[in-house]
């Protein structure tokens, strides 16, 4: 008898791909815990507070104990804080107030692989491969179609939302980028997107910026604590870092490209935003499109 002999997949390829698996999850909630934010009674400058100042308590013994700052240089640390800061995560919600979920999943997130290969064109003389190439005709294809979308969501200041998340993705794509060049540690970063941004926004936000009336107490306040400043800003970056010391920078920014499938499904269940065809067939078209792009990369 012939036995057939079982692949063996090497154990941290496995929890490399589960980390990826499980950001997905937390990057395609934080889209659509962030739509729901910005419908409510908070302000964007309310959800900025609520998620740098929840991320720096959190972060704070471990950033303590680890002491970042000491082989951070003041260049390196003004940047990365300026790139992962307020105006970063005021495109982020100002975008969610006037578009639906699957935008932010197809113009931020599609936006992400063409701004980091542009990036690498232009600044690290890196070329673009022909799967390269047609990746990003499908990404360009997709963000027209969204556009073209006839479906309930869809209004008359749609683009505006669709022009923020585009911004939000040149700073992330900055931060992806010279994180990559830099080599900098997962402290490092927390001590600047969390410790350091709640240091300089939450006076900011306290004396100058304007407040929403939402009650302290309640679950939607309480989902908005936990989602904004524990689950993308902490939770997530460390499983990215895991993920790509695992599997690969590039597998594992091609394992994003199942964010938009699946917060637009969500989008579809939690806050009933229904899509047109071209809304649906969009998000299925730029999957492929990222995949392409991603696989590719050597800068992120």
């Amino acid at each position: 008898m012939v036995g057939f002999k079982l692949l063996k997949i090497p154990h941290h390829v496995v929890r490399g791909a589960l980390a990826a698996s499980l950001v997905i999850c937390i990057w395609s909630g934080w889209l659509v815990v962030s739509r729901a934010g910005t419908q409510s009674e908070l302000t964007i400058f309310d959800l900025a507070s609520i998620r740098y100042g929840v991320s720096a308590l959190i972060t704070m013994p471990a950033v303590i104990y680890f002491k970042p700052w000491r082989t951070l240089s003041i260049i390196r640390m003004a940047t990365i804080t300026g790139l992962l800061g307020p105006p970063y995560i005021f495109c982020v919600f100002g975008g969610f107030f006037y578009a639906p979920v699957s935008h932010g999943g197809v113009f931020l997130n599609g936006s992400l692989p063409i701004l980091t290969l542009f990036i690498g064109v232009v600044f690290f003389s890196q070329r673009v491969s022909v799967t390269q190439g047609f990746g990003l005709i499908l990404i360009f294809l997709a963000s027209f179609l969204s556009l073209q979308d006839i479906g309930a969501i869809v209004t008359t200041e749609t683009w505006k939302g669709d022009i923020l998340f585009c911004v939000s993705a040149i700073f992330f794509s900055g931060y992806l980028i010279l994180a990559r060049q830099w080599s900098l540690s997962m402290m490092e970063v927390v001590f600047c997107s969390s410790i350091l941004n709640c240091l300089i926004y939450l006076p900011i936000w306290l004396f100058i910026l304007p407040k929403g009336s939402a009650d302290i107490f309640s679950s939607e306040f309480l989902l908005q604590m936990f989602y904004q400043g524990i689950m993308p800003n902490v939770i997530g970056l460390l499983l990215v870092a895991y993920a790509a010391k695992n599997i690969g920078s590039a597998a594992t920014a091609a394992f994003l490209a199942g964010v938009p499938p699946l917060s637009t499904i969500l989008g579809f269940i939690f806050l009933n935003e229904s899509l047109g065809f071209l809304g649906w067939f969009s998000v299925v078209i730029i999957v492929p499109g990222i995949i392409l792009v991603a696989i590719n990369r050597k800068f992120i």
